[in-house]
């Protein structure tokens, strides 16, 4: 009778565990990465958005600029992102009175903002890394206002 080898026999299970964690870590990071800046991209892009047409609704230049900056907080608060936004309110096309705020002007806001990838530190001393998204919206003041 033979007696059967002891040998590789049962090695197959630690080494598909070993190979699957290896694989799936990095796999994981990549989805919340993508989640993250797809996050920060919804963000920025409803910023936009909404800072422009609190921009719209204002009296004024100056409390519009004020409003749309609150509005843009307000929205990156609502989704989560703790880095402030670089905002810029401009008009392509100016109106009667070259105000942003006459008939016929239009409302143009830039918003910017880094995204910092998820789990990953500082690298060489320059900080997490990060990913930056930008957004932007057209509003067009009116042409029938008073």
């Amino acid at each position: 009778m033979r007696r059967p080898r002891r040998g590789d026999g049962g090695s197959a299970l630690v080494e598909f565990s070993w190979l699957g964690i290896l694989l799936l870590i990095p796999l994981v990071w990549i989805v919340l990465s993508v989640f993250e800046v797809q996050r920060g991209a919804f963000g920025v892009s409803g910023a936009a958005r909404a800072a422009a047409r609190a921009y719209a609704l204002a009296p004024d230049d100056g409390t519009g600029a004020a409003r749309g900056r609150a509005a843009a907080r307000q929205v990156f608060a609502d989704q989560g992102l703790t880095d402030p936004p670089a905002m810029r309110f401009s008009c392509p096309t100016r109106g009667s009175d070259g105000t942003c705020h006459s008939a016929g002007a239009v409302v143009r806001v830039d918003v910017r903002t880094q995204v910092r990838l998820p789990l990953l530190p500082s690298v060489l001393g320059s900080g997490a890394p990060s990913f930056r998204v930008s957004g932007e919206h057209t509003v067009p003041y009116g042409t029938f206002r008073e």
